[in-house]
């Protein structure tokens, strides 16, 4: 019974909601015709940001589930090359890939085959817990960040 309530509310916090911005509050429905935009002194713009958070959480989810996966080079392969999204379809196609992977990192969390507390073998101690926890407050410290803009945007 406590491993289920932890699991939920694992989920719950990737989720987004309670104390923190939920994904589609932040990322959805964003006007694409903006990503480029930047706001006061936030340094990034909506376009890095979501990037951002896509290729790290992209990079914890393989890391959790293929022994095989090699992460991008630190730091300069977590963030996009430009400020703007390449082509008219790259902002939808982005948050369709973190909206899916955030999916599959909540359901590697709901399945109680997958031990929480267990060193992931390919690692040097982590374990699904850390791994999930980290993604929740990666998202929610960038996803804060995108709010910001959005507002300053909306003016």
């Amino acid at each position: 019974m406590k491993d289920k309530t932890l699991r939920d509310q694992l989920v719950v916090l990737l989720r987004g909601g309670e104390a923190h911005t939920p994904v589609e509050n932040a990322i959805r429905g964003f006007p694409s015709a903006l990503a480029q935009s930047r706001v006061g002194a936030i340094p990034h713009t909506p376009w890095r940001l979501l990037e951002h958070m896509r290729i790290a959480q992209w990079d914890i989810l393989e890391f959790c589930r293929n022994p095989d996966h090699v992460s991008p080079k630190f730091p300069d392969g977590y963030w996009p090359s430009g400020d703007a999204p390449p082509t008219d379809s790259s902002w939808d196609e982005s948050v369709a890939a973190f909206c899916s992977d955030l999916i599959a990192m909540q359901r590697l969390v709901e399945d109680p085959e997958d031990d929480l507390y267990a060193p992931i073998p390919h690692g040097d101690g982590q374990t699904l817990l850390r791994e999930a926890l980290l993604v929740a407050d990666h998202n929610s410290y960038h996803l804060g960040q995108l709010m910001a803009i959005r507002r300053g945007l909306e003016k």
